[in-house]
């Protein structure tokens, strides 16, 4: 299963049925980096010395830091979805759908 690296914004219900997914998810929190008003190359940064994918709602930022260099762990990038268990499935099937994340983008939209 992946290393994900869930940014601030992400909401922890969604993290929480990620990791009873089987991905091992690492929050701002729990990384002692909440609060610190990080910018999103630092977030993108710590993440990919750890090893682990960006996942956030912050599209357009992350977009432009993949297109700006693919040098990362990966970058999962989310439309919010209030059903949290589901959006949770979607990043899951994304995450499986591809061999490596390692310097890839990955979006997932809520359909409709």
């Amino acid at each position: 299963m992946a290393r994900l690296y869930a940014n601030e914004n992400f909401p922890q219900p969604a993290v929480e049925a990620l990791r009873a997914l089987g991905h091992d998810v690492l929050t701002t929190v729990e990384a002692g980096q909440a609060g610190l008003a990080l910018s999103d190359p630092e977030v993108l940064a710590a993440a990919t010395a750890s090893g682990r994918v960006v996942l956030t709602f912050n599209r357009r930022h992350f977009i432009r830091l993949h297109l700006e260099s693919s040098r990362h762990a990966g970058i999962i990038v989310c439309t919010f979805d209030v059903d949290f268990a589901t959006l949770a499935s979607r990043i899951d099937a994304a995450i499986r759908a591809v061999p490596v994340l390692e310097g890839h983008l990955l979006r997932v939209n809520r359909p409709g």
